[in-house]
């Protein structure tokens, strides 16, 4: 089967296209108009998505040699999401969908980042524990197929990568700041500062704490220090990455503990973060675990993680109907 898959539930415009579970082509457009506001604003992505959609499809069918009339189903991240981004998307794949006669797939797009890991070889085996971990999102699951992910532990309140982006915000740097924090990290010390690390029971996360400990740390120097934060970047950022860091691996240790399995993957945005992967690495080699981390490309938001979904979807002849809904906080 081919698949046309349609990613807009932030602020990438992307397409893919995929046979039998092989990726032909894929393509993102990035929406920088964010950068200027701090922030993603909902109107403009929408605005954004509707401007890019028709040609990022265009050329992703071009790339992959292929004609509208070749395509057999076509797949669309239904949420969670932005209502308006995610509208976008799933009122193009509809009418593609209905003016094609062919299937329609509608994904879930927190399952889509764990099955990115079966774009490219090697893959996990099934049952496997995944980290998931973006700007909404903070969870371990337990995936048992394609399509059974049971949640064993998430936030309660803020995700990690909000907690990355919002210290990014108050040292003055650009957004998306998760990034930013990362590479003045690599030539800071993590051990220069101490942060409190939340301490929920069992498998579930909490980083609103975290935030305002960060805030409150900054207050406390900057009082005597007008200059602490450009003198002290790298170490300050080292630092405050270590301690989010340590949450999750402590999470996912524990996770590994309470259910044996040994096979680990990492997925979401936040998973291109350098220190977390070479962390995960050397954690996995240490325990004996079989650890999986996404290539760059399929970590952020993608149309081949939505496609590669799609197929295994397909598979299972879990189709949608046109009534179809985007539900920006589709449940899990």
């Amino acid at each position: 089967m081919i698949i046309l898959a349609i990613e807009s539930s932030c602020d990438e415009t992307s397409a893919a296209i995929m046979r039998d579970g092989v990726l032909l082509s894929h393509l993102v457009a990035t929406q920088t108009i964010h950068e200027q506001y701090g922030g993603v604003v909902p109107e403009l992505a929408s605005r954004a998505h509707e401007q890019n959609i028709v040609p990022v499809v265009q050329e992703t069918l071009k790339k992959a040699n292929l004609q509208f009339s070749d395509l057999q189903a076509v797949a669309f991240t239904q949420g969670p999401g932005l209502l308006g981004a995610l509208l976008v998307g799933a009122s193009y794949a509809k009418s593609l969908a209905w003016a094609l006669n062919v299937p329609l797939i509608a994904v879930n797009h927190l399952k889509a980042h764990v099955l990115a890991h079966f774009i490219e070889k090697p893959s996990p085996s099934f049952p496997f524990l995944c980290l998931t971990v973006s700007g909404g999102h903070t969870q371990i699951l337990l995936v048992q197929s394609p399509i059974n992910m049971q949640i064993l532990g998430q936030t309660q309140d803020d995700a990690v990568g909000e907690a990355f982006d919002k210290a990014a915000k108050l040292l003055g740097l650009p957004y998306p700041g998760g990034r930013w924090i990362d590479h003045y990290a690599q030539t800071g010390n993590a051990l220069a500062y101490s942060f409190p690390t939340s301490q929920l029971k069992d498998l579930d996360f909490s980083f609103s704490g975290m935030k305002t400990s960060f805030l409150y740390f900054l207050q406390k120097h900057l009082t005597t220090q007008p200059d602490f934060i450009t003198q002290n970047l790298n170490d300050i950022c080292a630092s405050y990455q270590q301690a989010l860091i340590n949450v999750l691996l402590t999470k996912l240790k524990l996770a590994v503990a309470q259910t044996g399995i040994k096979e680990v993957a990492l997925a979401g945005g936040v998973s291109a973060n350098s220190a977390l992967r070479k962390q995960l690495q050397a954690l996995g080699e240490h325990e004996g675990w079989q650890t999986y981390i996404p290539k760059f490309e399929y970590c952020t938001d993608n149309a081949a993680m939505i496609a590669m979904t799609a197929h295994f979807m397909a598979q299972e002849n879990v189709l949608a109907d046109l009534e179809v809904q985007a539900l920006p906080r589709l449940p899990f």
